[in-house]
């Protein structure tokens, strides 16, 4: 219980640095119950004057530390929890922080690599870029005698435990919302976190971002218009990756594309395509390709950096995705609707054909559009909707995908208004479709089944064996009952009381907080 109350004096002070920061001033009263109504007035009256312009949600996050920032970003993939309009708040949260001094990077990379610093780099130069758990340096490596350029990313000292600390405040929040709301619990909060949680483990662990790196070389090294870094296994580390420098064009850049005379709408082709590639043929996508993650190298092709976060689809998914984009060129709404039943995405107690009812009155204004207004995003954001009112339990995966998606059409619509998006898109599509879908498709299915059905097989001495061992035990509990013993009772009962005591205290200390605030406000 001493966890508890350190968890809620944390939160208490988040939660005055959000009100100062304007963010409740956001909230609309009217959906928030009386006692929310009451707290809300009490926030409002400790908000600053200045507060009330610029990005107030923004300001918060950055105030309190990484990982509220990591949370604000996390959170902007994630409408069915925070709405619509937060997401899109928190999408132009900039995971920017001013750098760790080149002293304390230097230490680092001398205590990771356990070699002296010129031992491993001909030079090392000052940070060229600062986010909330690592910071980019530019450096240089002896190769057969020749220097070579390469980025160097450090970890922030003492980011992983200020994480471990600020995670447990959100694991906290999270299982007493799930404890008290059925809402909380159908959007699956602590399910969130967790995910968040080991998010932000592969990313404190930069071995496997350069992991991620090598997986999307193998998987695009046939590609012709993408490529991603080289990894330098050999000065690469726990904190600390060593890859290959980019010299190329970075696509948030428009004068450098301009003067380059780059094919703009060619770009915006390739950025698409890309994307669709990796989502579908791979099932593994970099799931922050905003343009500053994106460069042009002197052949023409994309070059992808900072892959700290990445999105997996399996099968299931992949074929998922293929089948309703083809049912909404196709207009077969039925087959959309039921690909949502095989799937086990709806609940089977809902109708077909009202689900078929309602993806119908989201393809049918499609069709009414030009190609240009047509956006493969905005459909995926009106399907996740829809399907919020047919029970469909929350699919990260596929909200990560539809949120990438929403920048990546940004991004290639920036190069090309006009972009036909679908027709770009076909040939990918329809690619994946005919490979795993068609005959042959089918075939490879079915071999992969007759797998599974043997691996099952060879396990059925084991599953009896359990089986029989279970009802065994079931039989001896009805027989026999369960009994607690008086102590066990007595014991329960001291438990509960302390909880109680514990929970009342907390209640008077948050009380008692506000009551200091509201004194101190008053007196300034």
């Amino acid at each position: 219980m001493i966890s508890a109350i350190t968890h809620i004096a944390r939160l208490i002070r988040a939660a005055f640095v959000f009100a100062r920061e304007g963010v409740f001033g956001s909230v609309d009263p009217s959906l928030v119950p009386p006692p929310g109504q009451l707290a809300l007035k009490l926030a409002r009256l400790v908000e600053r004057r200045s507060a009330k312009h610029g990005p107030r949600i923004s300001r918060a996050l950055t105030r309190m530390g990484p990982a509220y920032l990591k949370l604000g970003q996390f959170l902007a993939t994630r409408p069915d929890v925070v709405g619509v309009v937060m997401a899109r708040d928190l999408e132009s949260l900039q995971d920017r922080l001013p750098p760790f001094s080149q002293a304390e990077a230097e230490a680092a990379i001398t205590t990771s690599l356990e070699r002296p610093l010129s031992d491993v780099f001909a030079s090392f130069g000052p940070p060229v870029a600062a986010a909330s758990i690592a910071q980019v340096h530019r450096g240089e490596v002896l190769r057969d005698g020749i220097r070579k350029p390469v980025a160097i990313k450090v970890l922030r000292p003492n980011v992983a435990a200020r994480f471990r600390r600020d995670l447990s405040d959100f694991f906290f929040v999270a299982h007493k919302a799930e404890a008290y709301s059925a809402e909380a619990r159908r959007l699956r909060l602590i399910e969130v976190i967790n995910t968040m949680s080991r998010s932000v483990a592969m990313e404190m662990d930069l071995r496997l971002e350069a992991a991620a790196l090598s997986e999307m070389a193998e998987n695009t090294q046939g590609d012709p218009d993408f490529r991603v870094p080289a990894v330098d296994w050999d000065r690469t580390t726990h904190n600390v990756l060593t890859m290959e420098w980019i010299d190329g064009i970075a696509l948030n850049d428009h004068k450098g594309l301009a003067e380059a005379q780059v094919d703009l709408p060619d770009l915006g082709r390739k950025v698409i395509q890309s994307f669709l590639r990796h989502a579908l043929r791979d099932g593994f996508f970099h799931a922050d390709m905003h343009p500053g993650n994106l460069f042009l190298d002197d052949t023409g092709r994309l070059v992808a950096v900072d892959f700290g976060i990445m999105g997996r689809l399996g099968m299931k998914e992949r074929r998922f995705l293929a089948e309703i984009l083809l049912g909404f060129i196709t207009r077969d709404y039925r087959r959309v609707a039921e690909v949502h039943f095989e799937a086990g995405y709806v609940p089977a107690h809902h109708s077909v054909e009202n689900f078929a009812q309602a993806i119908r009155a989201i393809g049918e204004p499609i069709h009414n559009r030009t190609a240009e207004e047509i956006s493969m995003a905005r459909l995926l954001t009106l399907l996740l909707e829809v399907t919020g009112l047919f029970d469909m339990r929350t699919r990260p995966e596929l909200i990560l995908l539809q949120k990438t998606m929403v920048v990546v059409e940004g991004v290639a619509r920036g190069f090309d208004p006009k972009l036909d998006i679908w027709k770009i898109a076909d040939p990918v599509v329809r690619e994946w479709i005919e490979r795993n879908l068609g005959p042959l498709g089918r075939v490879q299915g079915a071999l992969a089944g007759t797998g599974d059905i043997a691996r099952v097989l060879m396990r059925l001495p084991e599953i009896a064996e359990r089986s029989v061992k279970v009802l065994e035990q079931l039989e001896t509990m009805t027989r026999e009952g369960i009994g607690l013993s008086p102590e066990s009772i007595a014991a329960m009962g001291r438990s509960e009381g302390r909880k109680n005591r514990w929970r009342t205290v907390a209640l008077w200390i948050i009380a008692a907080t506000f009551i200091g605030i509201l004194v101190a406000v008053r007196n300034l």
